[in-house]
């Protein structure tokens, strides 16, 4: 197995760093708080800043995830602009007179695609008195024989709400169990495990064999970058019996494509459950709204719901081909912004911490994409995303109970880090992981285990003033 670094490459002098950059959204530390010159920093690479290649922008504050790559055409920044209009687009119940936006359920977590994306960003698990969801979803289902099968009575999703005249299907409430522990140095941390219970059932209890597992939104830049990686790249970074002995052993999730008909590597998702970017927008759309498209013709509702309930349709399909084809294009083509402080000592000395303590080994810095993307400038580009887009085991303590696909519950996708400094601007708060759980970085590290263990075992060995270079690291991205 072969991962590819930024280590290795050639290293430019700190003159020819762009100075535009070092200035974007943040400030270097003081000089106190810098490595010393015995330290080791990461070499500066060429182009590093430009995480998303082609699709780069040098921007920051709370729009930094909702601009087009730089690269569209003039009619395609149009599409673009449709795009963004039809995501942001309230859908409402049908019938109404909002003709081509009506049908919104019977049941749904959101009106509109950025009710669970606020400015394209990521959603967050519920505070303390909330009572609506903000971008956290609950995935259900019971034991088969090939992984999950959809819940008899609530399907796959529990959806918090529903049109006029329907009952929701339930709600859910999180109870937070403290764990505290100390870094090597004897600093203290407090970790915050969730535990989630459905209640208020409308249709009948769910029974003992149900499985639950809550997800939040993701940010929503340079996905149509990472499904230009051709299939080869990710199964070379493949090494699911671990042939090589370092303790990973990534595997790519293959699933079948509805638009393909055949089996394809999952790339989207928190268990990379979706093959494209439209497939993931098809399925947002009937499982978060109840909109059905070309890809999916029926509600989500099933036999015991459908006795109860009545509804009317908003069209077979409620979505149009064309619809489906702007939401999919803007989803694909939103900017990955450009990194900040690159040239920083503090934050040079943290990527070379990252790279030290293994994770690298998941979070792969560089990529290419292939020659065959649908949008020409993003073919055969240099990417620094820091995922592989596979599974890894994680370990229990992040484990939920869902089996997605073929995943087991201690698998993850690794998730990209590309914007993850952005997010309080984007997005108003710093939680992270696949359910919230993590209130900032150094906690989202201290929950890996499984194949991430070892990493976070170093990571807490590390000097304070290490820890913080590496977070000062992941801010620059």
């Amino acid at each position: 197995m072969q991962r590819t670094t930024a280590f290795g490459l050639a290293c430019l002098a700190l003159g020819l760093v762009s100075v535009s950059l070092l200035a974007i959204d943040g400030r270097a530390l003081a000089d106190e708080d810098a490595p010393t010159g015995e330290d080791e920093l990461a070499p500066l690479v060429e182009g590093e800043e430009r995480l998303g290649g082609p699709a780069s922008v040098v921007v920051g504050g709370q729009n930094a995830f909702s601009y087009p790559a730089r690269v569209l055409t003039a009619k395609e920044r149009r599409v673009f602009a449709v795009g963004n209009a039809f995501f942001k687009d309230n859908w409402v119940m049908a019938p109404a007179s909002a003709v081509g936006r009506d049908g919104l359920g019977p049941f749904f977590n959101a009106r509109s695609c950025s009710g669970c994306h606020l400015r394209d960003g990521r959603g967050r698990p519920l505070e303390e008195g909330e009572t609506a969801s903000a971008g956290l979803l609950i995935r259900l289902g019971i034991p088969g024989e090939k992984g999950d099968l959809p819940h008899p009575i609530y399907g796959g999703q529990l959806q918090e709400y529903a049109i006029h005249g329907v009952s929701a299907e339930a709600s859910f409430a999180i109870r937070l169990e403290a764990l505290p522990g100390k870094y090597a140095d004897g600093v203290p941390y407090e970790l915050q495990a969730p535990h989630y219970e459905i209640t208020d059932p409308a249709f009948g209890p769910l029974g003992d064999d149900v499985r639950i597992g809550a997800r939040v939104a993701q940010q929503l830049i340079g996905l149509g970058l990472l499904e230009a990686i051709p299939e080869a790249t990710l199964i070379a970074l493949a090494d699911p019996e671990d042939s090589d002995g370092d303790g990973i052993s990534g595997r790519a999730h293959m699933v079948q494509s509805v638009r393909h008909g055949r089996p394809m590597i999952g790339r989207f998702g928190w268990k990379a459950t979706q093959p494209t970017v439209e497939e993931q927008v098809a399925g947002a759309f009937v499982n978060d709204m109840g909109i059905t498209s070309p890809l999916h013709r029926n509600e989500v509702v099933t036999a015991t719901e459908a006795k109860r309930i009545e509804y009317v349709s908003g069209g077979s399909p409620e979505m149009t081909e064309t619809k489906l084809n702007r939401v999919t294009f803007y989803s694909q083509t939103i900017a990955v912004p450009a990194r900040r402080n690159v040239a920083d000592p503090v934050v040079r000395r943290g990527k070379w911490v990252f790279d030290d303590i293994g994770c690298a080994a998941c979070h792969v810095s560089e990529l290419r994409t292939g020659d065959e993307h649908a949008i020409e400038a993003y073919r055969n580009a240099v990417i620094r995303p820091y995922t592989d887009l596979l599974l890894h085991d994680m370990g229990e303590a992040l484990a939920d109970q869902k089996h997605d696909g073929d995943s087991t519950p201690r698998e993850w996708r690794t998730p990209p880090l590309w914007g993850i400094g952005l997010f309080a601007d984007v997005s108003g708060h710093t939680r992270y992981l696949h359910d919230g759980r993590a209130r900032n970085l150094a906690e989202a590290v201290l929950w890996h285990g499984g194949e991430g263990e070892s990493s976070r075992d170093r990571f807490k060995r590390l000097s304070k003033r290490d820890r913080d270079a590496l977070i000062a690291f992941l801010d620059s991205l």
